[in-house]
């Protein structure tokens, strides 16, 4: 295979990846909040957070662009942790709109999760 082809394929990717690299990107929040944007939210975390299933406000990042998922209360005494106390970190991610894209960071490693089925807009000060 002749490989001086690839070479103006390769010099476009990296053109266009820096061009996406300088896309303005702001902290946001949901408008207008519908079941499928819901869902698509609901099932972003849920593949973050290993399948478990996480429980959100209607409202849930439609003020803030911060969501902070604390653990809930275990329904089993065997995995209740001693003196009662849930001591482990909550977890956050930020909403942020980059280009016409609504992405979920995950701040615990900065990994990116575009949303779909969400609309969002810059958040207000």
């Amino acid at each position: 295979m002749n490989p001086k082809p690839l070479v103006p394929l390769a010099v476009a990717i990296n053109l266009l990846a820096g061009c996406l690299g300088n896309t303005p990107e702001f902290e946001a929040v949901i408008v207008a909040p519908s079941d499928a944007s819901r869902a698509a939210l609901q099932s972003t975390l849920a593949g973050l957070l290993g399948g478990y299933e996480v429980t959100l406000a209607d409202d849930a990042l439609t003020r803030s662009s911060l969501l902070v998922l604390e653990p809930g209360a275990q329904n089993r005494s065997s995995i209740r942790p001693l003196g009662g106390r849930v001591v482990t970190e909550p977890v956050r991610f930020r909403l942020v709109k980059t280009g016409g894209e609504c992405v979920l960071v995950d701040l615990r490693d900065g990994s990116r999760h575009l949303l779909a089925d969400t609309t969002c807009e810059p958040e207000s000060r």
